[in-house]
């Protein structure tokens, strides 16, 4: 081969902190991997031998052949030996037997064994290499058995002496210690040994990132899934890991090689309109648009080669179009699993595997490994969906990125923040909101809990969802707006749009959103948590939501609580692990006057709780947590935390305090003193409660006992909700007060013409 096509075969490129050795197979008649073709080795370890510093080596072909680090040093181990071999001239040529009486007869035929194996078998087979050195040294020993002749038996001898330094040499090589259990019966040539060490990545060539897609041979699945009839999950416990592996096997590495020269194509053509930022202002608009776009292009091109493709083919390549063009690749595929909770990209992106959290197997880590084209990519889209700057000056990027089939919040890192660049974690919603019979399905509160804040709710109380990081606050606030009757305004503030308000407006909720300035950007065209909230009070009488207190927006929300300018109820969430904590970050971290705190009524307190092996963890509320007002400094000292639940952790679930169940709870005093049928009468409320309670339990049984998860989702709940309300009411209005009985009944007899209903339909 010419210098000059070398040249352009071989291209070395700096990413990250790799080394990554390219070579182009794209006009070669060479198969574009090592463990079919001997000629593809050979010149693989040519190219290593001058660029010995290589960390990653890439075919590029119709599909892209990604070798990783741990094979590439296997590759640069054979090719130093063989480097440091042919500088070795004395063992080459056997110079060094020269001089020895009886050579002449022999030096021929040895040196012809010694340079086949070292010039050609060593670069394109070495263990083949291996196993003709073993086969030599064996004959030798036999033939110095056989001989009578003492200087053949001393010349063979010498010889015997390279052919094993050569053998041991070789056979301490990573290479042969991962066959050596293999070697037994193996034919020279014979390429299938070398299928067990050299699994490569193959990727299309319009994809950046690299997927691992044959499931680990040591592996052992334990379960597997589709997320629809083109993608493939299979969870794998792997030896050696307590981590499971997540092995996704996607849509774009099934296809063959004509619909990826299509594709090819026809994402070339696609790349060229680059969006405008008022077309990313909608993303949904413009993904379909590219979508349209797609299917027409690959149906002309498809016509144009003489390829026939059916109307689902041609969807299918357009979707794939779609996520490699404006969209985020393969994360888009992880997000349509609604089992995955988080999904994290560590920097420095391109040397790391993504990593997720699973429903039900907790921390995996993925078979997917993204470029950093593909980060450097992301982080421009989201710069753009979001208009936030993501730069050194603001290396804290917080946003959501929506999809027709999910969404997620997104936090980006970058530098100085993230010395090796950019980085990324995504938490998944749920795809439709939460309900509090979905929670006590799950075991998070229990029907007792759930009928206690349905009538704390109603009674237009100042709620905080508190707990650590992952305890499911934001997931309970947005199932207490489903509890929220649909007659009132509700107005949301949110610094990151994490609240399931779309969802809501479509059930037909009034409500209003609004997107603050994050609390991690200095400065911004957006308005601040703060001014949010003075803004809210003037749109109006509204239950107000606030996605979560950061910062000084507390001491304009506790303002308005303690003013009595918000009559409907006022919940967010809040980091603390328990009611003092919330109380220390409220007054002492965010400057909140003690006085002030007292206008918060109800603290629920909900955090992760992680079983005995410290494999799993299971998301509970721990406990309902009343606020008194009679404290002067210390709430804690001074008993102004009143426990109305708690829970029990060996019967897993929450306990009524004797406080509530004697009607101690000033908080639902206060609810009682404003309503004619339960001023003094604490039975009456207690009463309320357990009807609450129990019709919360009975949508959970009939959903369980039916097999019908649609009863428990936020469309049925509300509009059982709505039901109970208009029961109670026509049951208070004819007989003068809430007969609980009365109301269960018709209530249930409302639950079953619906389920008959909704079977019939």
């Amino acid at each position: 081969m010419s210098e000059e096509k070398r040249d352009n075969l071989f291209k070395v490129t700096r990413e990250g902190e790799e080394n990554v050795l390219r070579i182009d197979f794209t006009s070669s008649r060479y198969s574009p991997n090592i463990e079919d073709s001997p000629t593809t080795m050979s010149l693989v370890i040519d190219a290593l031998i001058e660029n010995p510093d290589v960390h990653r080596i890439i075919f590029l072909a119709r599909r892209n052949y990604v070798y990783d680090y741990k094979q590439t040093q296997i590759l640069l181990e054979i090719s130093n030996i063989y480097k440091f071999l042919v500088k070795q001239k004395k063992i080459l040529t056997l110079n060094i037997l020269l001089g020895i009486p009886g050579l002449d007869y022999y030096y021929s035929s040895w040196r012809n064994n010694i340079q086949n194996i070292i010039i050609n078998l060593l670069k394109s087979d070495p263990v083949g290499a291996c196993v003709e050195l073993k086969r030599l040294v064996r004959e030798e020993n036999i033939c110095i058995k056989n001989s009578q002749v003492q200087e053949e038996i001393s010349l063979r001898n010498k010889y015997l002496q390279i052919l094993e330094y050569l053998h041991t040499l070789l056979s301490e090589t990573t290479l042969l210690n991962i066959v050596k259990d293999n070697l037994a019966g193996h034919i020279i040539g014979s390429r299938s040994i070398y299928k067990n060490v050299f699994r490569p990545l193959i990727t299309p060539d319009f994809m950046f990132t690299r997927l691992m897609a044959s499931p680990p041979l040591d592996g052992e699945e334990i379960d597997s899934y589709s997320l629809d009839e083109d993608t493939e999950v299979n969870i794998f416990k792997v030896p050696g890991d307590i981590k499971y592996l997540y092995h996704l096997n996607p849509p774009e590495f099934k296809i063959d090689e004509d619909k990826y020269e299509i594709l090819d194509i026809a994402r070339q053509a696609m790349v060229e309109h680059t969006p405008s930022k008022e077309e990313f202002t909608d993303p949904e608009k413009i993904r379909n648009t590219f979508f349209n776009i797609g299917r027409d292009l690959i149906q002309e091109l498809a016509e144009h080669k003489g390829i026939e493709l059916t109307y689902k083919e041609s969807e299918g390549m357009a979707k794939i179009l779609v996520r490699y063009t404006i969209g985020f690749g393969l994360i888009e595929i992880l997000l349509k699993d609604p089992k995955i909770q988080d999904i994290s990209v560590n920097s420095p992106i391109g040397e790391t595997r993504i990593f997720i959290v699973h429903q039900d197997y907790d921390e995996c880590v993925t078979n997917i490994i993204p470029a950093k084209d593909d980060g450097e990519s992301w982080a421009t889209k989201f710069r753009l969906l979001s208009a936030r700057p993501l730069d050194e000056a603001n290396p804290v990027l917080d946003t959501e990125l929506l999809l027709p089939w999910a969404r997620a919040r997104v936090a980006v890192i970058t530098r100085p923040l993230s010395p090796n660049g950019l980085a990324y974690a995504l938490r998944r919603h749920r795809d439709e909101p939460w309900t509090y019979p979905l929670f006590i399905k799950g075991r998070m509160i229990n029907s007792l809990a759930a009928g206690l804040l349905s009538f704390i709710i109603d009674g237009g109380r100042t709620m905080l969802f508190a707990g650590t990081r992952s305890s499911g606050k934001s997931s309970i606030l947005g199932a207490t707006m489903i509890e929220i009757m649909r007659k009132y305004k509700i107005i949301s503030l949110e610094d990151t749009l994490e609240l399931p308000t779309t969802s809501l407006r479509k059930l037909g909720y009034n409500i209003q959103t609004m997107k603050t300035r994050s609390a991690l950007t200095k400065e911004s065209s957006e308005m601040a948590a703060d001014e949010g909230i003075r803004t809210s009070l003037r749109l109006g009488d509204s239950s107000l939501i606030i996605g979560e207190i950061r910062s000084k927006e507390a001491q304009a929300l506790w303002e308005a609580m303690r003013i009595g300018a918000l009559a409907n109820v006022v919940a967010g969430t809040i980091h603390g692990a328990d009611p003092y904590s919330v109380y220390d970050r409220v007054v002492n971290d965010l400057k909140v006057p003690k006085t002030s705190f007292k206008a918060t009524d109800i603290i629920v307190i909900s955090n992760p709780i992680k079983t005995a092996d410290g494999m799993h963890k299971k998301r509970r509320v721990l406990q309902i947590t009343e606020v008194r007002k009679h404290w002067e400094k210390d709430p804690l000292r001074e008993n102004g935390f009143l426990d109305l639940m708690k829970y029990d952790s060996k019967e897993d679930t929450l306990k009524p305090s004797d406080d509530l169940i004697n009607g101690e709870s000033e908080v639902l005093k206060s609810i009682a003193s404003n309503i004619k049928e339960y001023v003094g009468n604490w039975d009456a409320v207690w009463d309320n409660i357990l009807l609450r309670a129990r019709i919360k339990q009975t949508l959970v049984d009939y959903s369980i006992k039916l097999n019908k998860d649609s009863v428990l989702e936020a469309g049925f709940v509300i509009l059982s909700n709505d039901t109970f309300h208009q029961i109670s009411d026509r049951v208070r209005e004819e007989v003068g007060y809430i007969d609980s009985k009365r109301v269960y009944f018709e209530w249930e007899e409302w639950l079953r013409r619906e389920i008959k209903k909704d079977n019939m339909g």
